[in-house]
């Protein structure tokens, strides 16, 4: 009987995780009791039961439901040291799980106003980002990213502040929310000016809405990679030029269960994407709300998409070549992959 390995030894890369989401039920709690925030009670029963919430996000109503809860969790965010804590399990998470590699997703206006403004917010975060990377040895930087519910002249004002921080730890752009609001195109200046700093585009599209908000990414953000991007799988001349140009699609199983995007794991068009030659690089996304990390994304592959361990190994290699670690790191990680299979 062939060994089945341990996905958790797998050297991979996590290129789609959010901030407030990374969190552990226990620390958002324990927060929560800190400061007498009241949570809600559908995010208090999910937190101390370990099952998630209740979620379809596939109409408006849905997705402002699911963001309420994040809004809550977030709000237990107040102190210095609580972006130090919450970095600094979302790493030791992300190791237990095979990480080698995290890049980190964060809109600094949400934590704002709790932590001086704008800069000093960012500036809190990439200190908690370099010092948790240095003490766990997990390689982590920061993705920027703006929303789509805000006004594009804000998402330009993030762009700036992240290529200032560019060479401190700050690797890319994204856009994120809900993306049935705000056309890609209303944020073509924000990524202009983000990949002339030097940093890779990574917008959400083809998540809540089809092929065409990736063909969006691509056409008008020039996305490198995009965040989610499933919906390609429903369009086979787009899911070509995803393969032909070699853009990464951070694809997130268990969200897009949890937020009814699929019904089902095994409707989750991974065979599709891998099949067409289209990179992926699996991602938990919010797994304080989804109720799972990185490596059950790639146990996901294995039980309902039938993924050999050879498969899930190419898997971990896209999720790597797709990150913006250094070339040694990323070669380091391959080998390690490699000694996996072996």
């Amino acid at each position: 009987m062939e060994r089945v390995r341990d996905v958790s030894e797998l050297p991979k890369a996590h290129l789609h995780l959010h901030f407030t989401g990374s969190m552990r039920p226990g620390t958002v709690l324990e927060l929560a009791d800190k400061y007498g925030v009241r949570l809600p009670e559908a995010l208090t029963d999910a937190l101390t039961s370990g099952e998630p919430p209740r979620l379809r996000a596939t109409d408006e109503r849905g997705w402002f439901r699911f963001q309420r809860l994040y809004d809550a969790a977030r709000s237990c965010l107040r102190e210095p040291e609580d972006i130090q804590r919450l970095v600094r399990e979302a790493a030791e998470e992300d190791l237990k799980d095979g990480s080698g590699w995290l890049e980190i997703q964060v809109d600094p206006t949400s934590y704002a106003p709790r932590l001086g403004g704008l800069i000093p917010a960012l500036e809190i975060i990439l200190d908690a980002v370099e010092t948790a990377s240095r003490e766990t040895g997990l390689g982590m930087r920061v993705l920027v990213a703006a929303n789509r519910m805000k006004h594009p002249l804000d998402a330009r004002t993030l762009a700036r502040l992240a290529v200032r921080y560019a060479d401190q730890g700050v690797v890319g752009f994204g856009l994120s929310n809900d993306e049935r609001r705000g056309m890609a195109r209303d944020f073509d200046r924000a990524f202009a000016i983000a990949q002339d700093g030097g940093l890779l585009s990574a917008p959400h599209g083809g998540e809540l809405t089809g092929p065409a908000s990736v063909r969006d990414c691509l056409d008008d953000l020039h996305a490198s990679r995009i965040g989610h991007g499933v919906r390609a799988a429903e369009d086979p001349r787009l899911l070509k030029r995803l393969a032909d140009r070699g853009v990464t699609c951070e694809v997130c199983p268990s969200s897009n269960v949890a937020l009814g995007v699929y019904e089902k794991p095994q409707d989750v068009p991974l065979r599709t994407l891998f099949e067409a030659g289209v990179p992926m690089a699996l991602g938990a996304d919010d797994p304080l709300l989804f109720g799972s990390r990185l490596a059950a994304q790639y146990e996901l592959a294995r039980h309902h998409h039938a993924f050999t361990d050879e498969e899930l190994a190419e898997l971990a290699r896209q999720s790597i070549r797709g990150s913006a670690a250094p070339e040694d790191v990323k070669e380091k990680l391959l080998a390690g992959v490699d000694d996996w299979l072996a």
